[in-house]
């Protein structure tokens, strides 16, 4: 073994230097260790769809002719899938058209396709798109895009153009155009149509589910899509705004709005008829299309203070005030006609089909009807009725009345009982689900039925041959809910 001092072996020092060598304060320190290479970008939202190729590109040639025989095979196939959009898939003309980037519509049920786009696009996807498109014509889009430009967007054509919308379009004809793919994207695709890669869907700016193009416009700035979006058109019939492109109004093949109409109405009764076939997006629509909810508490209002400003409730003569028609005829005293604030009976049904929910609306309602009739709690009282009706009590407080009820239902026995009190009430307001046998003859007074919704085919378990009646001709009727 070499010593220490033996020539065959130079002396280091810790640091690997040749003993002897100075050693300074920067050798000492340790070389820094190399940074790790930055990890790649984290996405901020999902995949967004690439833009599609344009006019005259290597997938979208000038001479490519339009595969009609592939167009309506996945148009027969969309029917296939979903056979209540049958009548609206049908009614659509196909005009070809370089210039749109996919397939787009017009207000006139008219629907523009790019050759490319059906050269490249597989079958079932193309069914997707004939849905998704024929679902913006469906729920009037272009209307509605319309009127929410007028009455709440600032910017005009060609504004807004540093987020990458072309200005000859704008931004905020885009942004109805996302919006509105929005609310029919998310429950137009499984069960035989496929979702196209990166479709435009709410959850790209992480919002909810099942809203109106309105609420998202109202709730989500979707800036953040603009850049990448730019490309999407679907048309005027997306969001009311005119293309170049499109034939317009006096073109050939266009639909009529009583045409369009016809349309909407055969789809909405064929999704009612068979509701367990459609999505709630679809079924809603239906409800709503050609029934848009009533603001009925105003109806409700408005029909109680008509019966009880109407000519005769509230009147009576009275020698407070001696009648001007006295001065013709010396020695008599004649009364005049003084009118008295109307005296209001409400009915409400009490029995078993009518839930606790519906109880306490209607006590709610008892109360507006005392503010219809001018805040005069004491001119108003409350008959609960099923198969037998209680007594008449006037209210202090709606929440202190105490309806009692539960059995069958018979209000003839309510609108005898507020006929016999006294004072006499000059309107009777009914609130009922409808299931009941009602009086033969038209009551002495003004009345006003408020009918709580029941389905269309309501029946009795005890006697399946039972159809309950509609409420008579002669009562004003107002649907509540």
């Amino acid at each position: 073994m070499t010593g220490a001092g033996s020539p065959g072996r130079t002396p280091t020092t810790r640091a690997g230097k040749p003993a002897g060598t100075p050693t300074t304060k920067a050798a000492q320190r340790p070389l820094p260790r190399p940074m790790p290479p930055p990890p790649p970008p984290r996405p901020v939202r999902a995949t967004v769809p690439a833009a599609p190729v344009g006019p005259g590109g290597p997938d979208n040639p000038p001479g490519l002719p339009l595969d009609m025989e592939k167009l309506l095979a996945a148009r027969l196939h969309a029917v296939k899938v979903r056979p209540y959009l049958a009548a609206a898939l049908f009614a659509l003309h196909v005009v070809e058209d370089r210039s749109v980037p996919t397939m787009a519509v017009d207000a006139h049920w008219r629907c523009y396709v790019s050759p490319g786009f059906v050269a490249r696009t597989p079958v079932e996807e193309l069914a997707g798109v004939w849905v998704h498109e024929v679902s913006h014509l469906l729920r009037d889009h272009h209307a509605r895009g319309e009127r929410y430009a007028r009455e709440n967007e600032e910017y005009g054509r060609g504004e807004r153009s540093e987020m990458g919308v072309p200005p000859a379009e704008g931004w905020g004809r885009l942004r109805r155009n996302i919006a509105a793919d929005f609310e029919i994207n998310d429950d137009i695709y499984g069960e035989g149509l496929p979702r196209p890669t990166g479709a435009v869907l709410p959850s790209l700016l992480r919002l909810p589910n099942g809203l109106l193009m309105e609420e998202y416009l109202r709730t989500a700035s979707l800036s953040g899509l603009a850049a990448d979006l730019a490309w999407l058109d679907c048309g005027s019939g997306a969001d009311g705004q005119e293309r170049p492109w499109e034939l317009g109004p006096e073109g050939a093949h266009g639909l009529t709005r009583q045409q369009r109409d016809a349309v909407r109405f055969r789809v909405s009764e064929g999704i009612k008829g068979r509701p367990g076939d459609a999505p709630e997006g679809w079924r809603r629509w239906a409800d709503e299309a050609f029934h848009p909810p009533q603001p009925w508490r105003q109806l409700l209002g408005a029909a109680v203070r008509s019966a009880a400003g109407a000519p005769g409730a509230g009147e009576n003569h009275s020698y407070r005030r001696p009648s001007r028609r006295s001065a013709a005829v010396p020695g008599v005293l004649l009364p005049s006609l003084r009118r008295t604030p109307p005296r209001v009976c409400v009915v409400i049904d009490t029995s078993g089909s009518v839930s606790d929910a519906e109880l306490g609306g209607a006590l709610l309602e008892v109360a507006a009807i005392a503010r219809a009739v001018g805040g005069r709690r004491d001119l108003v009282s409350v008959i609960s009725c099923d198969a037998a009706a209680g007594i008449a009590v006037p209210i202090c407080r709606a929440e202190d009345i105490e309806l009692v009820g539960g059995g069958g239902t018979d209000l003839r026995s309510g609108f005898a009982r507020a006929l016999r009190s006294r004072p006499r009430p000059d309107v009777i307001v009914a609130l009922t689900d409808g299931q009941t046998p009602w009086p033969s003859a038209q009551p002495s007074c003004r009345t006003v039925v408020g009918l709580f919704p029941r389905p269309a085919r309501a029946v009795n378990e005890r006697d399946p041959d039972y159809a309950p009646g509609t409420p008579p001709s002669w009562a004003r009727v107002v649907t509540i809910g």
